[in-house]
């Protein structure tokens, strides 16, 4: 893979202007998601023009074989404080689409009050879904047309929970082309594929 992000130092949570932005454990840690995720708080470089309510979420999902064990990746940027923090998870039998959606609903989930959220993927099952597809599957009591009829719209247990975590936000959805050398692109393949084999190494090792 290409364009790999060069790894910087973590910061102090209690430091951390994204913190007012992100949940925390007991003892201030950041939150992880399950038992196989693992998320990393750094710095890059702040742009001061930049809005203070601004996050820009990358995201990426992969599966070995569709359906098959797959994983998911975000990284979230905070460019006002120049504080981003990335994750990835990986669950034992999923499909390609449900690990995309995954990675938004998992970067979404951590945002404490509402944002105005730039969302990039590569995956256009995401982007359209969310700027196209959803407003009509709602109207239809989240059925989607097939011909004459109405079908129910496929995963829409992680469609339903989008749409929750969408709602307090100003979105904007920017789709890019997989593998094209993207730098937040190509480290979330990165991170949904070690995941997803890192899951996949657990199991055998078991």
């Amino acid at each position: 893979m290409r364009g790999e992000i060069p790894r910087l130092p973590v910061a102090p949570p209690s430091s951390a202007p994204l913190g007012h932005l992100l949940p925390r454990g007991e003892k201030g840690e950041l939150v992880s998601t399950d038992r196989f995720s693992k998320d990393s708080l750094t710095i890059m470089e702040p742009d001061a023009s930049a809005p203070a309510d601004l996050v820009k979420l990358f995201t990426d999902g992969a599966c070995s074989g569709n359906p098959g064990p797959g994983g998911w990746a975000y990284i979230l940027q905070h460019p006002a404080s120049g504080q981003s923090r990335e994750a990835s998870g990986a669950e034992p039998e999923t499909t390609n689409n449900r690990m995309e959606l995954s990675g938004v609903i998992e970067g979404l989930a951590t945002l404490k009050r509402p944002c105005q959220v730039e969302i990039v993927t590569d995956s256009q099952y995401v982007a359209k879904g969310i700027r196209e597809w959803m407003p009509n599957w709602k109207r239809r009591d989240w059925q989607r047309k097939e011909g004459n009829s109405l079908k129910p719209v496929m995963n829409v247990d992680l469609w339903k929970r989008l749409d929750e975590l969408l709602a307090p936000h100003r979105v904007t959805v920017t789709h890019v082309r997989g593998h094209r050398g993207h730098p937040e692109n190509e480290a979330c393949d990165r991170m949904a594929v070690a995941a997803c084999k890192a899951l996949q190494n657990g199991r055998r090792s078991d």
